[in-house]
């Protein structure tokens, strides 16, 4: 039978594991993945965007949110910007036929590389 007082020391020791995860997280900082696009391209929707790894994905139809698309500066769909802690990082660009010619592979290491800076 185990002891309290061992209990105690164990169930503390998980805490402090559950202590610094918590914090190696918010210290990273967030990196989100966002699409501006418009319901009339939808045929040039990114459809390997949600499976990126190691980050948050976000949609932006820009005709349904014009101050987005005006407080971000885009002037072509798709675009994809990257953001750390709220701030601009990368930012791909489609074609002049609004077409994305970045690939996933790209997108995730650029989001790799602005994880790995953080350390």
């Amino acid at each position: 039978m185990i002891k309290l007082d061992e209990t105690w020391r164990i169930f503390i020791s998980y805490m402090l594991v559950i202590l610094l995860v918590l914090l190696a997280n918010t210290a990273c900082g967030q990196v989100i993945v966002t699409e501006f696009n418009a319901g009339w391209n939808s045929a040039n929707n990114v459809e390997w965007i949600d499976n990126l790894n190691e980050c948050e994905v976000a949609k932006v139809d820009i005709v349904e949110e014009p101050k987005l698309q005006a407080k971000h500066k885009v002037v072509i769909v798709p675009t994809i910007i990257i953001f750390n802690d709220g701030e601009e990082v990368k930012r791909f660009q489609a074609d002049i036929s609004f077409k994305m010619l970045a690939t996933r592979e790209e997108v995730q290491g650029a989001v790799d590389e602005i994880i790995m800076s953080d350390f």
